[in-house]
């Protein structure tokens, strides 16, 4: 019997290609925190970034978008940020989750986790979620700054890499 070894992690995708999408009927270039945040954490950790893009919480308006980035062979991530509360108005889960193959339960887990440690009970309202298509990644965060470099430092920079090797090795 032959026995094949890898190296765990030997698949890590290094370089990667950003793209940024803020949910919000309200925000404007000039006062979109979140999604300059990403996209500032994004190049910091060596990655690429796409322009950014910024829809109303409509379900169809986001989904149209996502499509898109996904579409783009230079794109291997799309981040969105904002939508993923409670509100009437918050659709991005509802858009983004008929979008995803395999959906990474254990994103939202996390986050709910990490975030109960800085703001208590109010960790189990946020509806942030992430998953796969095509060998690609999506994740859905909140629109505060605080949830986004919370999310983005602790859970997607440091995993993106080889979430997308193991992704790409399934599809």
């Amino acid at each position: 019997m032959q026995i094949v070894t890898t190296t765990h992690g030997s698949d890590d995708v290094m370089t990667i290609g950003f793209a940024v999408l803020t949910v919000s009927d309200s925000r404007s270039a000039a006062d979109d925190e979140s999604g300059a945040l990403i996209r500032e954490l994004a190049l910091a950790a060596g990655h690429r970034v796409a322009p950014a893009a910024r829809v109303r919480d409509e379900a169809a308006e986001i989904a149209v978008h996502v499509r898109a980035f996904l579409a783009l062979s230079e794109i291997d991530v799309v981040v969105l940020t904002g939508g993923t509360g409670l509100s009437s108005r918050d659709v991005t889960v509802e858009a983004v989750r008929p979008l995803l193959e395999r959906e990474i339960e254990g994103f939202g887990e996390l986050f709910r986790a990490l975030s109960y440690r800085e703001i208590g009970a109010r960790a189990m309202l946020s509806r942030a979620i992430a998953g796969t298509v095509g060998g690609k990644a999506v994740f859905a965060l909140p629109g505060s700054p605080k949830a986004v470099r919370l999310a983005m430092a602790e859970l997607v920079l440091p995993a993106v890499g080889h979430l997308l090797g193991q992704a790409r090795r399934a599809h």
